[in-house]
């Protein structure tokens, strides 16, 4: 099989096949950064949930740290009484300093009678000064043993976190004792435990009172006030997680988070903590994975276009020097198939030379043989004779002519034959495919092949020859009765079978097909277009 690698390797080709490439690349490309975005967007989605729970749990380990340390002055004041209260306050602070923790104790004795009270801090004159409208905010607590709660605002604007319980003693003297937090140093305190980036976290009450928040001027305030939560984000009991997600705008810092908000539950606490997550940054980092996915497939696509090239300018110097070399070889088949063809025209002419001399004896024998035996059917055939023979005066050059000219020519000579057979031969053509007969088959078959039928076969008036011409779409069909000649030698019997084939191989057709089948002598004759 000969392939056109001309074809193959033009360039409109190359330029077609190097648009595939780009165009397959750049859908490539658009699907894997699709997937690279996704899959990124899904990864740093799910680092925010773990960063979430990690500064929940840390949230949530200090809260209860705090409480232990109440506990803990609770159950040494109760033991002790009034003894060493004092001790123990001092001790503790130290303790706490050096541990890095921030509540701190403090302790307030009122004198029943005097109505003095002996203070170790500013802060616990709230308990006697509790008239001050705006300088304290109650925090509401119903758990089992808890501590009372309130934020305090100095006059300094500071806030702090205050825990107290009483013990109330003989002479209506009462002992106050607690810790005291700086909302600003805790809120910093969780920032130092958990120095997660891209994310921050503030505590507000059930009541929606915020206690840590980076910006000073939340801490105290409703959160419902300064932030688009609604109460119903904080219904997490209908959810399977135990957390509502959502993304908003940070009040904060002005731009889009994804905001984590779960219920924060201890003995003396009972809120919220949110945990917003930047999002800006997850685009960030996903736009310079799309960023290096470009570079990538700039490269990518850089060296498939150059070995394209490359690779077009070899077989370019391949092809022409094997089109070189394929021309020489055309111009020598040329050379040869113009011999072959000279000599087969040859060969032709040859035999077609031979063929109007050979009708012509063939039919003078039939004239010869019919005058002895009915002189009224030999003079009818001599007029016969001399209509069809201009059909053979001027035999065409290709050796081929249209079926209707021949099926007219044989529909003739027929009729001669009966001027000589009469009953003894019968005719019959069917045209079964009429556009057929603007095809072509070589000059005088017809004539050759029927005239081989009756000088092969018997026909007499008990056993008439019979002679069915079929044009079809695809050749003709001769059939005619086999009942076959004994002890005869027919001469030029294979002249014009020999003359066919040859017609048919000049015009590279099938030869001419010839079987018997039961009773009937068949010969088929394909059609040249």
């Amino acid at each position: 099989m000969n392939i056109n690698f001309k074809h193959i390797l033009s360039q409109k080709s190359i330029y077609i096949a190097i648009a595939s490439v780009c165009f397959i690349a750049v859908v490539a490309f658009a699907v894997l950064s699709i997937l690279i975005t996704r899959d990124s967007r899904k990864n740093n989605e799910e680092f925010a949930r773990k960063t979430f729970f990690r500064k929940y749990e840390t949230i949530e380990k200090e809260l209860k740290n705090i409480e232990d340390y109440q506990y803990l002055l609770r159950a040494l004041i109760r033991k002790d009484g009034l003894k060493n209260y004092k001790e123990y306050s001092s001790v503790l602070n130290d303790l706490n300093r050096k541990r890095n923790l921030l509540p701190y104790s403090w302790y307030s004795y009122y004198h029943g009678n005097s109505g003095k009270s002996e203070n170790s801090s500013a802060l616990s004159e709230i308990f006697t000064k509790k008239d001050r409208e705006g300088k304290y905010i109650k925090i509401q607590n119903n758990g089992s043993g808890h501590f009372s709660d309130f934020l305090i605002t100095t006059p300094k604007d500071s806030t702090y976190w205050v825990s107290y319980d009483s013990l109330k003693l003989p002479k209506k003297d009462v002992l106050y004792y607690g810790s005291a937090v700086s909302l600003d140093d805790l809120h910093q305190y969780f920032i130092n435990l958990d120095k997660t980036p891209n994310n921050y976290a503030y505590v507000f009450t059930k009541e929606g009172i915020c206690i840590t928040h980076p910006d000073q001027k939340y801490l105290g305030k409703n959160i419902f006030d300064f932030t688009n939560i609604k109460p119903q984000d904080t219904l997490t009991a209908k959810t399977k997680s135990g957390y509502t997600e959502g993304s908003t705008i940070s009040e904060y810092l002005n731009v889009e988070v994804t905001r984590f908000i779960k219920p924060l539950k201890t003995d003396n606490f009972e809120g919220y903590a949110v945990v917003n997550h930047v999002n800006f940054l997850i685009d960030e980092s996903v736009n310079k994975t799309k960023t290096y996915s470009v570079y990538i497939f700039l490269a990518a696509l850089f060296l498939i276009v150059t070995v394209f090239i490359l690779f077009q300018r070899s077989t370019a110097l391949a092809y022409r020097e094997k089109e070189k070399i394929q021309s020489e070889k055309n111009l020598l088949l040329i050379e040869n198939e113009k011999m072959h063809r000279v000599e087969v025209l040859n060969q032709l002419q040859q035999l077609k030379n031979n063929i109007n001399p050979h009708f012509l004896f063939n039919s003078l024998n039939s004239l010869y043989m019919l005058i002895g035996i009915n002189k009224e059917n030999a003079q009818r055939f001599t007029m016969n004779l001399s209509k069809i023979y201009r059909y053979l005066i001027v035999p065409p050059r290709e050796n081929i002519v249209p079926v209707s000219q021949e099926i007219r020519f044989i529909e003739q000579y027929m009729e001669l034959l009966k001027s000589r057979f009469d009953e003894e031969l019968t005719f019959d053509l069917i045209i079964s495919e009429p556009k057929s007969l603007g095809k072509k088959i070589p000059y005088l078959s017809l004539q050759m092949v029927t005239e081989n039928a009756i000088k092969h076969n018997i026909a007499t008036i008990d056993h008439p020859l019979e002679i069915t011409i079929t044009v079809e779409d695809k050749g003709i069909v001769i059939r005619n009765t086999w009942q076959p000649k004994t002890g005869e030698n027919v001469q030029g019997e294979k002249f014009g079978i020999d003359y066919l084939n040859q017609v048919y191989d000049y015009f590279n057709k099938d030869s001419v097909n010839i079987s018997v089948n039961g009773e009937y002598f068949i010969c088929f004759l394909p059609l040249i277009e």
